[in-house]
């Protein structure tokens, strides 16, 4: 059974059996989605997958993300499409592990149970897989490096090369030979 809506009410879900779900965002919502994800464009948006009952009180959802974004490079600001295909599990657990006390707490293991909500909200799911998946640092195929010089101006930026322990002895090596 395929349900059309993207919220579920955990008092209102069939505790023995699973409910599906496909979700297919218009090419507007895609747009609201892309300008709050900061993205050129988003299209071919798709969320399907399962919430079953897992356990007396535990639920389940097991999904799969696709979408075709565009990004700019992040060196030459040309748009970058990137196709993105992830698997999303999410365990709603009612009585979640205790975390110990302390300024520094390892990170669980289990990164994809969280508290049992009172909805399950699949737009918000999708929202936060999508963002999840994007790339950090888009590149264009043909985008090089990309060095950065900084410098006040007037000043003479300090390239890589500057910075190297050995690039000034070859000089002076130089400069000696040419004395003698």
């Amino acid at each position: 059974m395929t349900k059309a809506t993207n919220r579920f009410r955990v008092a209102d879900l069939p505790p023995n059996r699973g409910i599906d779900f496909d979700l297919r965002p218009t090419a507007e919502q895609n747009s609201v989605m892309a300008q709050e994800l900061g993205l050129s464009g988003l299209r071919k948006l798709s969320f399907k997958g399962q919430i079953r009952p897992e356990g007396a009180r535990d639920w389940r959802l097991d999904g799969h993300l696709g979408a075709t974004v565009t990004q700019p490079c992040v060196v030459t600001l040309a748009p970058v499409s990137t196709r993105l295909q992830e698997d999303v599990t999410r365990r709603y657990l009612a009585q979640m592990p205790e975390i110990p006390e302390g300024e520094e707490v390892e990170m669980p293991e289990d990164d994809t149970a969280e508290p049992l909500p009172d909805y399950i909200d699949l737009t918000r799911v999708m929202a936060e897989a999508l963002a999840l998946a994007l790339p950090l640092y888009p590149r264009a195929p043909d985008a090089g490096p990309g060095d950065v010089v900084v410098t006040e101006p007037g000043a003479e930026p300090l390239r890589d090369e500057d910075t190297k322990p050995f690039a000034g002895l070859a000089a002076l090596r130089d400069s000696l030979k040419k004395d003698d």
